[in-house]
C-alpha cells in the first residue's frame, strides 16, 4: 500500500512553508500567484490531494451546502439546481443534494441527516419547514434559505418571484383579451407559490369585476393536471381561458385540450402558465407564461446564505423578485397588443 502524500512533502518539494500549502488549497485564502503555482506544480508531481474533512475539523467549516428538493419532475428545478450548484462552487462550496417527499416527516428526516454531515448551510427548494425543524437548525447555528418558497416565520430567509404580481399580470392579460369564462388549475395547496399566484390572479380578476369560472387542483403534477383538464373541460360550459399554476402542468393541459378533446389553442381556449422553463419556448408548446427570474433568484439566495454563514447575527431576509409575462402563441392577444 502506497502511503498518502502529505502537505509537508508538498511544502518541501515546492520550497515553501506547510501553512502556504494549506492557504493554496483553502478557498478565499490570501496567497501569491507565484507561490500558488509552485505549490500546485509540486502537488501534481507528487499526486497530492488535500484532506477536505480534516481541514473542516480544524476550521469548523465543511464548505458543504445541503440542498433539499422534493421532486425534479418540474423542469424549473433541475435548471435552478444547476445554477445554484455552479454559483456556490464559484464561492468555494460544494453541494450535497437530498430528495425529500412533500411531507413534514420526510423533510425533518432529511434535514436531520444533513445536520449530521456538518453542512455550513441549507437551501430548501419546493419543501416547507415546520416550526420545530426551524428551531432545531437555528439552535445548531445552521442558516437556511428557502428557494422559490416563502414562509411566515421571521427566522427563515426566502427568495421567490413575486407570485402575487405574476398572478395579477395573467388576469389582466386574459381580461384584456376579452375572455369571459376564465378557469384556474391550481398547484399543491400547501405551497406558498400556489397560494400567492392564485391570490394575485383572483385579485386581478376582481379588479375587472370578474371571478373564477372554475377551479381544480393539479397539485403541480403532470398526471393530476391531466385529470384536472379532463374534468374542467368535459362539459359544454367550459372555460375559454385557463391559468395553470406552472408550466409543467400547463404542458399536460395543452396535450389534453389538443389531442384528447380536439380543441384549438388559442382559438378555442387560451392557456397561460408560470415559470418559463425551456420547453415553454419550443414550437410544440409556444406557451405564454410568467417568467421566474431564475438567475436573480439564485444570486439572491447565494448572497443571503453566505452572508448568514459569515455573520451568525445577520438578519433573515425575504425577497420577492418581479418577473415579466412572456407572450407567445398559446393565448389570444388583446386588441392592439404589441409583441
Amino acid at each position: 500500500m502506497v502511503d498518502k502524500v502529505t502537505s509537508l512533502q508538498v511544502a518541501l518539494r515546492a520550497g515553501v512553508s506547510q501553512s502556504a500549502v494549506s492557504r493554496v488549497f483553502t478557498p478565499g485564502a490570501s496567497v501569491s500567484s507565484k507561490t500558488a503555482q509552485k505549490v500546485r506544480k509540486a502537488a501534481e508531481e507528487l499526486g497530492y490531494r488535500p484532506n477536505i474533512l480534516a481541514r473542516s475539523l480544524i476550521t469548523g467549516k465543511s464548505r458543504i451546502i445541503g440542498l433539499v428538493v422534493s421532486y425534479l419532475e418540474n423542469q424549473f428545478y433541475p435548471e435552478a439546481i444547476e445554477k445554484l450548484s455552479n454559483a456556490l462552487q464559484e464561492q468555494g462550496y460544494h453541494v450535497l443534494v437530498f430528495m425529500a417527499a412533500q411531507d413534514d416527516a420526510a423533510t425533518h428526516s432529511v434535514i436531520e441527516e444533513l445536520l449530521d454531515y456538518q453542512v455550513d448551510g441549507i437551501i430548501t427548494a419546493s419543501v416547507g419547514m415546520t416550526s420545530d425543524l426551524t428551531e432545531r437548525c437555528d439552535s445548531a447555528g445552521i442558516p437556511i434559505v428557502m428557494f422559490n418558497r416563502l414562509q411566515d416565520d421571521d427566522r427563515l430567509s426566502g427568495v421567490s418571484s413575486d407570485n402575487v404580481a405574476g398572478g395579477r399580470k395573467v388576469a389582466e392579460f386574459l381580461l384584456r383579451g376579452q375572455h369571459d369564462r376564465i378557469g384556474h388549475i391550481a398547484g399543491w395547496e400547501g405551497a406558498s407559490t400556489q397560494r400567492d399566484r392564485e391570490a394575485g390572479f383572483v385579485m386581478g380578476l376582481a379588479d375587472g369585476a370578474r371571478s373564477l369560472h372554475s377551479r381544480i387542483s393539479g397539485a403541480f403534477k403532470y398526471d393530476a393536471a391531466t385529470d384536472a383538464a379532463r374534468r374542467m373541460f368535459a362539459g359544454t360550459d367550459r372555460p375559454d381561458a385557463v391559468f395553470v399554476a406552472n408550466d409543467h402542468m400547463a404542458f399536460a393541459v395543452m396535450d389534453v385540450l389538443r389531442f384528447e378533446l380536439g380543441l384549438r389553442i388559442p382559438q378555442d381556449v387560451s392557456v397561460v402558465g408560470y415559470d418559463d422553463v425551456t420547453l415553454a419556448s419550443w414550437p410544440s408548446f409556444n406557451l405564454t407564461t410568467v417568467r421566474q427570474p431564475a438567475n436573480r433568484m439564485v444570486s439572491e439566495t447565494v448572497s443571503i446564505l453566505l452572508s448568514r454563514i459569515d455573520d451568525k447575527n445577520a438578519e433573515p431576509r425575504r425577497v420577492a423578485l418581479d418577473g415579466p409575462l412572456i407572450v407567445r402563441g398559446s393565448a389570444r392577444l388583446p386588441k392592439g397588443w404589441k409583441t
